[in-house]
């Protein structure tokens, strides 16, 4: 055969050499083979597990890293191996809150917390003392509790710092465990503590916009944004907090407010609070001390806020027609009904013409012209202001007016100047942007507004009116109570009020609110602002006054001038024809305005 030939020729092999005889046939067995067909069989199944756990686990991953970052609640586990084996609860994640221009006000961290399986505790006498090394101020007897209880899970301590958490873990202690919860951070502290609020230890909204817009926060996942400008907020902060030294007050707010839109720019209430510590250091102050830092005092304050009530009496009778602008009214003799007797503070003791009650600040004056439009009118006028209702904002925390029922001819006449008649700074600063703005009543928001976008309002006075308004305020500055708001090149107008505080029925003489509302630029107002200090005392720089014109009025000045670039208001030349024209009164052009 041909192959056995091409061996034989092969001069490698021996010649001997012959091929071995075929082998048996293979006989398989039939037990082995059944045990590898089980063993891939095991093999694939084994395979597959993994598979399907390896794309269980990154799924997971994916949603608690990317999507909802929803923990485990220990609370369900019996021991620590259940815990993790539990099923995920859903919690909370709130959106974060920005200032209008993005800056972050609000945002939410994760924050550690620490609890305890006190079945796995050996021995609780030394975990209490091993967990007080770290947290001295936990109560030895409640800790030691806690540990001895027999259940299945204790908190310890919520919300640890990276510190803590790692102090604990070194302690080496079975039975303790952590549970990582969601942390509310404020990362500007105190700035804006009244508007913003804070949350409490599981995340709910308890004050401020945390708690007013609480279901929008937990439900959204874009972020809140809000219509304050941190900035400005500073600027605010910073300043009031100038007065409150300088003076020694008790308190101070201020708020600023775009006139068009209603949006308030800043709102400072002092004193405040750190958010992200709220009750911290209470147990160094008297109840009415804690209460007094997280009163909010422009919207839950009522305050009588004394002479700015002459803008809205000022506006009555002139929108009303009972009074113009070259009217005069007898300011030479004082009012007297019943036991209560009429006068001002420095009258000029002649007839005073509409722009002189207002620059002068005539109670007698303002009283006569109360009189002769009448307590309907008055109060029909003051409740379209909407003065004598709660304003309609996002806070919860908002305070109703206060005014009298019966509404008497003596209340119609102490009105006119801002006595017997309370309402927050909210209210005021609300109602004096629609009397500079054109006559129309926006609702203020804490919500950014479109840019662009002007919210419908209701009419409340005549453009005219309005119009006549601004000239009168910007008469205060120039020649009037509040000559000190001046700011070069950004045309102040406003209204000082102080007013004698009503404790228990009686005004205290001693105890002054004194307060400054207006607006920027008068000639085309754009923002509108209210300052008020609580309880100043006088220094030597006041030459012994506390009043208005001597306290939060320079410090306007002062606010305006470093706010006004941030907000694009752009200065302008005072003097020039188009400003003065603007902001003329033709019944005084020619006459001599006397100083105040």
């Amino acid at each position: 055969m041909l192959s056995a030939q091409r061996i034989d020729e092969n001069p490698c092999r021996p010649r001997h050499f012959r091929p071995p005889p075929p082998c048996a046939p293979v006989v398989p067995d039939e037990r082995a083979a059944a045990f590898l067909d089980s063993c891939r069989s095991r093999l694939v199944m084994t395979a597959a597990l993994f598979a399907v756990v390896f794309i269980v686990v990154t799924l997971r991953l994916v949603d608690v890293v990317l999507l909802s970052g929803v923990p485990v609640d220990p609370r369900l586990a019996s021991n620590h191996a259940a815990a993790a084996a539990a099923v995920a609860l859903p919690r909370p994640v709130r959106a974060d809150i920005l200032d209008r221009n993005g800056r972050l006000l609000a945002t939410t961290l994760d924050s550690p917390s620490l609890y305890a399986d006190p079945r796995q505790i050996q021995n609780a006498d030394e975990a209490t003392k091993a967990i007080r090394s770290v947290f001295p101020q936990l109560d030895v007897n409640e800790v030691r509790a806690k540990l001895t209880s027999g259940k299945s899970f204790a908190w310890i301590r919520r919300r640890l710092t990276p510190r803590q958490e790692y102090d604990i873990n070194k302690l080496g202690i079975p039975g303790l465990y952590f549970d990582h919860e969601s942390r509310r951070i404020y990362p500007f502290g105190d700035l804006a503590a009244h508007v913003i609020g804070f949350c409490g230890i599981d995340n709910n909204g308890l004050a401020g916009i945390e708690r007013a817009l609480d279901s929008t926060v937990k439900s959204s996942r874009d972020p809140v944004q809000l219509s304050i400008d941190a900035r400005v907020q500073f600027i605010l902060h910073e300043e009031l907090t100038k007065v409150m030294a300088d003076f020694t007050a008790k308190g101070a707010a201020g708020i600023i407010m775009d006139v068009h839109t209603g949006e308030i720019i800043a709102m400072v209430s002092l004193p405040d609070f750190d958010p992200n510590h709220p009750n911290r250091g209470e147990a160094q102050m008297t109840p009415a001390e804690a209460k007094d830092r997280v009163f909010n005092k422009v919207t839950l304050g009522d305050y009588e806020l004394g002479s700015v009530f002459k803008t809205f009496n000022t506006a009555m009778a002139l929108d009303g027609g009972t009074a113009t602008l070259t009217k005069t009214y007898d300011a030479a003799h004082d009012i007297k009904i019943g036991r209560f007797t009429i006068s001002d503070y420095h009258g000029k003791h002649r007839a005073l013409s509409v722009p002189e009650i207002y620059m002068y600040s005539s109670n007698i004056g303002s009283a006569r012209m109360a009189l002769e439009a009448g307590a309907e009118r008055q109060r029909a006028f003051l409740s379209k202001l909407g003065l004598l209702k709660p304003v309609p904002i996002e806070f919860d925390e908002v305070a109703k007016p206060h005014y009298p029922n019966p509404w008497r001819e003596v209340n119609t006449i102490t009105i006119a100047y801002g006595h017997g008649i309370s309402v927050t700074p909210l209210h005021a600063i609300t109602a004096v942007s629609a009397m500079v703005n054109g006559g129309v009543l926006h609702e203020p928001t804490l919500r950014k507004v479109s840019p662009g976008a002007e919210p419908a309002g209701d009419r409340v006075i005549s453009s005219k009116t309005s119009e006549q308004m601004r000239k009168l305020m910007r008469l205060v500055v120039q020649y009037g109570t509040a000559k000190m708001a001046q700011a070069p090149g950004y045309v102040v107008g406003g209204k000082t009020g102080t007013a004698e505080k009503n404790v228990g029925g009686h005004y205290i003489e001693k105890k002054l609110l004194s307060d400054f509302v207006g607006a920027f630029p008068m000639q085309d107002p754009k923002y509108a602002f209210l300052l008020l200090v609580d309880e100043p005392h006088p220094n030597k720089d006041s030459h012994g006054y506390a009043t208005a014109g001597w306290t939060v009025v320079p410090a306007t000045s002062r606010l305006i001038e470093r706010i006004a670039p941030i907000l694009g208001v752009p200065p302008v030349d005072e003097a020039s024809p188009s400003i003065t024209q603007a902001l003329a009164i033709a019944s005084l052009q020619g006459k001599k305005i006397e100083d105040y």
